[in-house]
């Protein structure tokens, strides 16, 4: 216990530490932006400053200096317009925009968002504007803290996703584990039951009752194979699913209440697909069950076969309480459950038989509250 929470708390020092170096990468990224933005106002002010000095040059200005602090600004975007808003010059900007007017003014537009115009007064009346926008350089910089808080959220997600593989990786040893010790521990008392039942036949009973006990004993050793195929690669072999399905329908109907009104309904030809019987068995009866807890023992609860040229549908129908669309798939997550007591495994287990070992599909199609629900299950037909 000490060893969990004294991990937990590394876990959370290493997470405040990395959203520490990561907002200090953030801060110092905005202050070189705000540098390098200042900066570029300044070159843009020295740029105007020998402008108005080369307009207003005599024999004693040292124009070769002037010219050079106007030919110094290659990166930096800049128009100039009047005081009636008409461009007459603009500098570092695309031959294609300056030839387009209308492109011309739409820069200018763009650009004004991106900085505040500086003024140049040359009278009481007459005065000009620049519009500088950033450089490319600016811009680039300007999308970095984004593309760093992207790459951190992607690696958090990676991480996110390989710490949770992990746990669920466990958790299936676990109960993989746990499933095949059951496996093991019904396998010792019913071994004796199969002895006792031998005695049984010896004696002088009614072979009715003999025979519903050895329909029991058979239960046990199909729920016993079942356990012990948890974790394990189960052996699959073509066998008619209309049959399989049947032969579990069956069961189930002869143990439930006669509140319940069943039906069945398959096309009259066997259709084969790729099954472990125990396992599919298992699928149906979760299926069943969990229709039966939802209508509380009293409703129609059917199973339709249906069949496309590729692909065998068995659907299980019931007069339910409906499932809300939201939960359409959190039914099929491990330990979720609407019911007082159990434990939420029945349905994540027939999801994992159905999709992981026999590469068929699982899903509610339809469900209303108060009305019913519809789960559908596809497997690829035998070729």
């Amino acid at each position: 216990m000490k060893f969990s929470k004294k991990r937990d708390i590394i876990r959370w020092l290493i997470i405040t530490a990395s959203f520490f170096i990561v907002s200090l990468i953030l801060w110092n990224t905005y202050n070189f932006f705000q540098i390098f933005k200042n900066d570029e106002k300044t070159k843009v002010e020295l740029w105007i400053l020998a402008q108005k000095k080369l307009a207003n040059a005599n024999e004693h200005t040292d124009a070769e200096l002037l010219f050079e602090i106007i030919k110094s600004n290659t990166s930096i975007p800049m128009i100039l317009t009047n005081d009636s808003g008409m461009i007459i010059n603009n500098n570092n900007i695309a031959e294609e925009i300056t030839k387009d007017s209308i492109a011309l003014y739409d820069l200018l537009n763009k650009i004004e968002t991106e900085n505040e115009p500086i003024k140049i007064e040359f009278s009481e009346n007459s005065y000009q504007l620049v519009y500088y926008g950033n450089s490319p350089l600016l811009n680039k910089l300007k999308y970095y803290p984004m593309a760093l808080v992207l790459i951190i959220v992607l690696f958090g997600a990676v991480v996110y996703n390989f710490y949770r593989a992990s746990k669920m990786a466990t958790q299936n040893k676990l109960w993989a584990g746990m499933a095949k010790e059951t496996a093991h521990q019904i396998g010792t008392p019913l071994s004796s039951l199969i002895g006792w039942l031998e005695l049984l036949k010896l004696e002088d009973i009614e072979e009715s009752t003999i025979a519903e006990i050895e329909k029991d004993i058979n239960r046990l050793q199909t729920i016993t194979e079942r356990f012990s195929k948890i974790g394990s690669e189960p052996v699959l072999e073509p066998l008619d699913i209309i049959e399989e399905t049947k032969n579990s329908f069956e069961y189930l109907k002869s143990r439930v209440s006669k509140q319940v009104s069943f039906s069945f309904s398959a096309p009259e030809h066997p259709i084969y697909v790729k099954n472990n019987p125990a396992l599919h068995s298992w699928t149906i009866e979760n299926l069943v069950k969990n229709a039966i807890d939802a209508m509380k023992g009293r409703g129609d609860l059917s199973i339709a076969i249906e069949e496309t040229a590729h692909v065998v549908k068995i659907k299980i129908s019931d007069t339910g309480k409906g499932i809300p669309k939201n939960q359409f798939s959190k039914i099929f997550e491990p330990g979720f459950t609407t019911k007082k007591r159990g434990w939420g495994l029945g349905l994540s287990l027939t999801k994992r038989i159905v999709e992981d070992y026999h590469k068929g599909r699982i899903r509610v199609t339809h469900s209303e509250i108060g009305k019913g629900t519809t789960i559908q299950i596809s497997y690829k037909k035998q070729a």
